[in-house]
């Protein structure tokens, strides 16, 4: 098969790989019919994040038809078109019974806290990722769903991951009628969040950003207030300004670690391989959050030392909620919206890229070009 592979930072290449095998009785063979790159894949296409090997291939957003099931799968046969969360997960140990599919306890023997992702690194486990022509799914009978007919393709592949996350971010600020949401970063989850907060009874939702057209966007697509951080000496202030200088009750960071990161950050991470990321925007979120306030935190962060100032989220009794979202958890309400027109996700889609130009994309969406803000790989013809 053709698949997307990683030979070092910066570097990516579409090569020939082996179609994977059934290596499990309860795994599953999919032909990946759309595939996205998502901004904390740029967090190891940069060298970032600790452990990513050469060879590996990316990609934790996918769906496709399955082919190929092991003897104990019982409710996929080939043929079924499937969509997969970005979680691997048993659906049977102690985490995985209350619901914490992001935190399962047997399929990720290189990590305490994460379980495993799809092409995120040995950090999560070392499984290959969707940005390929064949992907192998284990638990098949535990992740993977099938893919209702009425529901769109492109809006069932931004379920599996960046719309489930985002609405997950606005779940998890605790909102109540009439919040004042602030949201840093207007990539996809952080538009996704700025969108599902309207829907949990926000009256204000405020965007913060640096790029213009991913403000722009967040005012057309989730109807919200912006601030270009650029034009601000000190955005935390200009928000305090903003909300009768008592902050926002909900802060939603969905940006995490900078993907680009500076001198520094490369040294530890490609180098020495101990990069956990700098919370910037962690930092602005408890500075910028009103006190007894809510911080709630998505954006990917590596597993190394971070400077976070936790001392001030204490002292102004902040609660922090945070996690990977438990994305099949999601499903249920999503649909739900989605359905009744409420959430419209492909709308988010901003580029369509073949699988062979891949490395293309990454360059565009890394960049920052052609007001790239959710690329979606094609390994077949549409």
């Amino acid at each position: 098969m053709r698949a997307m592979v990683y030979r070092g930072p910066y570097k990516i290449r579409v090569e020939e790989k082996d179609i994977p095998p059934v290596e499990h009785p309860n795994d599953a063979i999919v032909r990946v019919q759309r595939a996205a790159i998502c901004g904390s894949d740029l967090h190891l296409y940069h060298g970032m994040m600790p452990d990513t090997r050469v060879g590996m291939t990316f990609g934790h957003e996918f769906i496709g038809v399955v082919e190929h099931v092991g003897g104990s799968v019982r409710d996929l046969v080939p043929g079924d078109r499937v969509m997969v969360p970005f979680n691997i997960y048993c659906g049977s140990c102690w985490f995985c019974a209350r619901g914490l599919y992001s935190n399962c306890h047997n399929v990720n023997p290189n990590a305490t806290a994460v379980g495993g992702i799809y092409g995120y690194s040995h950090t999560c486990g070392g499984y290959d990722g969707g940005q390929a022509e064949w992907v192998r799914v284990p638990f098949a009978d535990v992740g993977p769903a099938k893919i209702p007919d009425w529901l769109d393709d492109e809006d069932a592949l931004l379920c599996t991951d960046a719309l489930a996350t985002g609405y997950f971010g606005a779940q998890l600020g605790d909102i109540v009628e009439g919040d004042v949401v602030v949201v840093f970063g207007a990539g996809p989850v952080g538009l996704f969040a700025a969108q599902s907060a309207w829907l949990m009874g926000a009256g204000r939702v405020i965007v913060v950003d640096h790029l213009e057209y991913r403000l722009e966007k967040a005012r057309e697509m989730a109807h919200a207030e912006t601030l270009n951080l650029a034009e601000y000496d000190d955005v935390v202030v200009e928000l305090k300004r903003t909300t009768d200088h008592l902050g926002a009750d909900v802060a939603i960071d969905a940006v995490g670690a900078e993907a680009d990161g500076n001198l520094l950050m490369h040294v530890t991470a490609a180098k020495m391989k101990m990069q956990g990321g700098s919370p910037v925007a962690l930092n602005w979120a408890i500075d910028s959050v009103r006190k007894g306030g809510t911080v709630s935190v998505v954006g990917a962060y590596g597993p190394i030392f971070s400077a976070v100032k936790f001392g001030d989220a204490m002292n102004k009794g902040l609660t922090i909620n945070t996690n990977q979202c438990p994305v099949k958890r999601q499903w249920p309400r999503l649909f739900s919206h989605i359905r009744d027109g409420y959430l419209k996700p492909k709308e988010i889609i901003t580029h369509r890229i073949p699988l062979e130009h891949i490395a293309e994309g990454y360059h565009i969406f890394s960049a920052k070009l052609d007001g790239c803000i959710k690329p979606v790989v094609v390994p077949e013809p549409a």
